[in-house]
């Protein structure tokens, strides 16, 4: 016997985390060039990063033998300046993920229970089964977050419910205003934990100012990254808008300098790149109405989509994958998420989307 097998059964239940194959990768196992290698898969920005993030991060390399400020004052600052709430209700984080990972660390146990939609985003489930706690999938509604039945799931010993808002993995979105009916109805002790990870890629009349909805639910905590649509994925950093309290709980299990340096750098200059922003925003639109209509005319149904990102049913999604593979076109296939019909592409360039739809005609 040795240390791994006394390893906690919800532990060895977790089934890991499956990231979208690397470009490096690929080039390796089918020998090809990494140039002309299309990687669709991870909902990257194909912008790249913000040129102001990335001239401040640069900066910051030059201090780096010294630890970052472990309280990201700066960073917080301005957040606090953009979602008008105090620097004490934010919870920086190695990413969005990893303020995810602190609220199920923070707010379960074992013999608690949390709360999320079938298809929704995998760390839910995994935060949850990591600190023993059991997890309830609640059945789809038409590939999204059914709000109505997901109260009806909440029970005496549920502390946590998951909403992510647009979705992923299949891009879908619930109006503002059902969202914040559902929150008038979730009991005090459930913490609401609001994933705005896709929410800048939101039409601006589809956007809503949750943060303002902090003063009346004290139960909830909204997650944003900088990874998506700020072109900072690399550098792994996200936020928590919450009360202070929640604020408070979370910083106890948040590790110390868990955000590094460069990436607070970047994401304060990033926030001031409005420019960037927009760009980001138009072309993810040009290149979702590009793809949307390209699967369209090769008879490929897809999910309507709020994100950087949409679902198309393709049938033999495993062996369609494997083809495109083989073409050098990196998309992200989601049977783990129940739905092994389906690819979920990532929006890229023109050209990238072009030849994803090349290949994909050729795969069919």
């Amino acid at each position: 016997m040795n240390c791994c097998d006394l390893t906690p059964a919800h532990v060895r239940a977790i089934a890991p985390y499956l990231p979208g194959k690397p470009i490096s990768e690929l080039a390796r196992e089918l020998g090809l060039a990494e140039a002309d290698i299309v990687k669709l898969a991870s909902n990257e920005n194909p912008l790249g990063p913000s040129p102001l993030a990335l001239a401040a991060a640069q900066d910051a390399l030059y201090d780096m033998a010294l630890y970052p400020d472990g309280a990201g004052f700066a960073l917080k600052a301005k957040l606090a300046a953009k979602w008008k709430v105090s620097a004490s209700q934010i919870v920086l984080g190695n990413g969005s993920n990893d303020v995810l990972d602190m609220a199920a660390r923070a707010f379960l146990a074992p013999g608690t229970t949390s709360v999320y939609a079938q298809h929704a985003f995998a760390v839910y489930s995994i935060a949850t089964q990591t600190v023993g706690a059991h997890g309830v999938s609640v059945p789809a509604r038409d590939y999204g977050h059914d709000l109505v039945a997901m109260r009806a799931a909440i029970r005496d010993d549920t502390r946590v419910l998951w909403i992510a808002n647009p979705n992923n993995p299949t891009g879908t979105f619930l109006p503002w205003a059902e969202v914040e009916a559902f929150l008038e109805t979730v009991p005090p002790q459930v913490l609401v934990v609001l994933d705005e990870a896709y929410g800048e890629y939101l039409p601006v009349a589809e956007r809503c100012d949750t943060a303002a909805w902090l003063a009346r639910f004290p139960n909830l905590l909204i997650v944003r990254t900088f990874s998506k649509a700020y072109g900072l994925a690399g550098l792994r950093v996200g936020y928590g808008l919450c009360s202070i309290e929640v604020a408070d709980l979370l910083n106890r299990v948040r590790h110390p300098f868990n955000v590094n340096a460069p990436a607070l750098a970047a994401a304060e200059a990033a926030l001031d790149d409005v420019d960037f922003l927009a760009r980001s925003y138009a072309l993810n639109a040009a290149g979702m109405a590009q793809l949307a209509a390209g699967l369209s005319a090769l008879g490929v149904d897809g999910v309507p989509s709020k994100g950087n990102f949409l679902l198309a049913k393709v049938g033999d999604a495993a062996r369609i994958n494997s083809e495109l593979l083989k073409r050098g076109v990196i998309v992200r296939p989601v049977a783990n998420y129940g739905l092994p019909e389906f690819l979920r592409i990532s929006v890229g360039l023109a050209g990238q989307n072009a030849r994803f739809l090349d290949a994909l005609k050729a795969c069919l």
